[in-house]
């Protein structure tokens, strides 16, 4: 049997030159990824409760929402690259705008227009992705553009954990600069993909399609249920430090810990997870990942909280990349870019929905909050362990 380091190797040479693109241009993206993690931090700051702040992120899962919809149809019709590049200019705009707004409702409303463009290109990236690479080496492509966002979160919370001390407005400026090279990449680098043309009612046939697949249903449950628990660590997890007397570095720290540990762990360990059921290595993944928050019940020491994030993220390595492939897996060429988005709607329905609700369950206590993690990574599990490709 060949080594799995070299198998590794050879299965990251197979990727073509595009997606290491398309990776460069992520990773530049998501290292400049600094307003949203610090967001109910900011806002809490200039004087607004919990439950201003919990609808102001909520209001940017909304604008999400809308991008998942917007950015899959654009990326069938007007193409990857150019929904990217635009989605790209689009977001630095919005954000540069919500740096001077003054007031809930600009507040409320910007946000909601910063998660709509500035999120329109994921569709688009995983449509992309999933048309450069073949079937088998899926796993391994996800993977690696999961490195890519991850190694961006490895460097930039802590980065933002410093700017943010010397003012939040740099938080913005940083982030809409970094957009703006992630579009000037993608127009002057990325491919014009050749993909099959969208049928005259694309949406019909999405949803005829999503009706059929009991996969893809069960997939959309587990992530609204696993989503409710990740973004509780762009969110809640902030406050509940602030709570602990844990200063904006140490929330940096604790943050980009999960950012490293993906970078140097979660490519060797799909080696190991793509050779299993993915339906079982999903649910395993699910399930660490919830027990990881649900731990934070039991201790507040710095040691111990990084114990916690780690164990999170062990659980997140296992599931995310095998869940990328396996849903790709299920899109249909024709309606792929608009299939994801489905898919990456129930991720921004989570955003849209689990800060606000995360917010009401630590204003009852931060054991009530983080148990419920423990339990939604259940209900993931078992949604994802009733996945199964065809329909049903």
């Amino acid at each position: 049997m060949q080594a799995p380091s070299s198998s590794l190797a050879s299965s990251l040479r197979a990727l073509p030159r595009a997606a290491w693109i398309l990776f460069l241009g992520t990773f530049l993206n998501k290292f400049g990824g600094f307003v949203v993690p610090f967001l109910a931090l900011y806002l809490t700051s200039r004087g607004y409760s919990f439950t201003a702040t919990g609808l102001a992120i909520g209001a940017y899962g909304a604008g999400n929402l809308l991008s998942s919809l917007i950015g899959g149809h654009l990326a069938d019709h007007f193409g990857r690259r150019q929904t990217i590049a635009l989605s790209m200019f689009l977001g630095a705009g919005a954000m540069m705008l919500l740096s001077q707004a003054r007031g809930l409702p600009s507040i409320v409303a910007l946000a909601a227009l910063a998660g709509l463009t500035g999120e329109m290109y994921r569709p688009a990236s995983s449509a992309l992705l999933t048309d450069l690479v073949p079937a088998g080496q899926r796993v391994t492509a996800f993977s690696t553009y999961r490195l890519a966002i991850n190694a961006g979160w490895a460097f930039g919370p802590a980065t933002a954990g410093f700017l943010a001390g010397h003012g939040y407005f740099w938080l913005f400026a940083g982030d809409a600069a970094t957009s703006v090279l992630f579009g000037f990449v993608a127009l002057v680098a990325l491919p014009k993909t050749a993909h099959p043309p969208p049928g005259k009612d694309g949406w019909a046939e999405v949803g005829l399609a999503v009706r059929r697949d009991r996969a893809l249903r069960c997939m959309l449950v587990a992530g609204l249920a696993i989503g409710f628990v990740f973004f509780q660590t762009s969110s809640t997890f902030g406050l509940h430090l602030k709570l602990l007397g844990y200063s904006t570095k140490v929330y940096g720290g604790l943050v980009s810990l999960n950012g490293v540990l993906v970078v140097l762990c979660e490519l060797p360990l799909t080696t190991i997870t793509r050779r299993f059921v993915a339906t079982r290595v999903m649910a395993a993944g699910f399930l660490v990942a919830g027990s990881g928050l649900a731990l934070l019940t039991f201790g507040h020491s710095v040691p111990y909280l990084a114990c916690c994030i780690a164990i999170f993220t062990l659980g997140e390595m296992i599931a995310m990349p095998v869940a990328g492939a396996f849903v790709a897996d299920l899109a249909p060429p024709s309606i792929r870019g608009r299939y994801l988005g489905v898919y990456g709607l129930t991720w921004t329905v989570a955003l849209m929905v689990g800060p606000a609700l995360g917010m009401q369950l630590l204003a009852l206590g931060p054991p009530v909050l983080w148990l419920a993690c423990g339990a939604m990574g259940t209900g993931a599990a078992v949604f994802a362990l009733r996945a199964r490709k065809g329909s049903g």
